[in-house]
């Protein structure tokens, strides 16, 4: 599956920054909610509609996010398993910072095996390769590979064959081939197919994804029950997250703000269901359908969880990520 892309390189780059500001955006929206139940954020705050508190800053997800698109950037279609593994070695593994505070499940154990001299695949050998940790630093890859669903999830398994298997891989190519195709502004019927085009039918992300977007009509808590694990302690499942996002983004066609807040106020891991909706609809409708207010919060990352990438921003790498276009002035 190939869609046509942006001719125009304006386009492609406003679309590009879209993509990777709605993921950060998404994510600092989502994070004081993560782990919180529906019934929990009401009794808070009410119903979440902008940011809840006063310093919002992202988490591991756009740290992990810009750690992916700098090392994209750096070799483009020519990844390799090889490059991947390094990169975790120099900014991440061979540090001696810590202690990489915010990280999930997924990455902690990455982490520990890499340490451990185990090398790819075998550092995917923990317990939580199913996590949606690739998912949350996929959107670069389908930035890249505007147009190319095909391609994009390619690249993010070779990106993720250091951290996840299965299902957690099957997440993050769902993502990025969806963000590919958001990218040329196809509509959200046919993201969601381009995202269903690359991983098994049959398998569980597959069939969570089907379910949400078939709820979405029915609004934010039909999609929540049509995915949610109940009395499931993790809420990391790449499944569950992944599945919420599209039906985020399908229940509110597309639109920024709509998509994000509904990912948000669904909780579970909102941080990231909030960013990938993020990331999908800033790539459909580009930079400029993020509220400004939104998008002027957000910085540098501080470095919380990953100390190597402090003081990048996620504009920067959607620049280095799109190479022919303009910066924008």
């Amino acid at each position: 599956m190939e869609l046509t892309a942006a001719r125009n390189p304006q386009v492609l780059l406003e679309r590009s920054r879209g993509a990777l500001l709605g993921l950060a955006v998404g994510d600092a929206l989502g994070a004081p909610a993560e782990n919180m139940k529906p019934s929990q954020i009401r009794a808070r705050w009410g119903r979440i509609e902008g940011f809840v508190e006063d310093d919002p800053a992202g988490t591991d997800d756009t740290e992990y996010a810009i750690f992916s698109g700098l090392l994209l950037a750096r070799h483009g279609s020519a990844l390799t398993v090889s490059h991947v593994e390094r990169a975790w070695h120099h900014w991440i593994a061979d540090l001696d910072v810590g202690p990489f505070r915010g990280a999930g499940f997924s990455e902690r154990g990455t982490l520990e095996n890499l340490r451990r001299g185990l090398a790819a695949p075998i550092s995917a050998q923990h317990r939580h390769a199913w996590s949606d940790g690739l998912a949350m630093r996929a959107a670069p890859f389908g930035v890249f590979a505007a147009g190319r669903p095909a391609e994009a999830a390619r690249l993010v398994a070779i990106d993720g064959s250091v951290s996840h298997d299965g299902e957690g891989i099957y997440g993050g190519q769902a993502v990025a081939a969806g963000v590919a195709a958001a990218m040329t502004g196809a509509g959200p019927a046919s993201v969601v197919s381009a995202a269903l085009s690359v991983i098994p039918s049959d398998s569980w992300t597959a069939r969570s994804l089907r379910r949400a977007v078939t709820a979405a009509p029915r609004g934010e808590r039909a999609v929540r029950s049509a995915v949610v694990i109940g009395g499931y302690p993790w809420t990391d499942l790449a499944p569950e997250a992944v599945g919420l996002a599209f039906g985020a983004f399908a229940a509110c066609r597309g639109d920024f703000a709509g998509s994000v807040l509904t990912a948000v106020n669904m909780g579970r891991d909102a941080d990231t269901t909030a960013a990938v909706a993020g990331a999908l609809a800033g790539a459909l409708s580009g930079v400029a359908a993020i509220p400004a207010g939104w998008a002027t919060a957000i910085g540098p990352v501080r470095g919380s969880c990953l100390p190597s990438m402090r003081g990048y921003h996620v504009l920067d790498v959607a620049d280095l990520l799109t190479p022919e276009s303009e910066p924008a002035r």
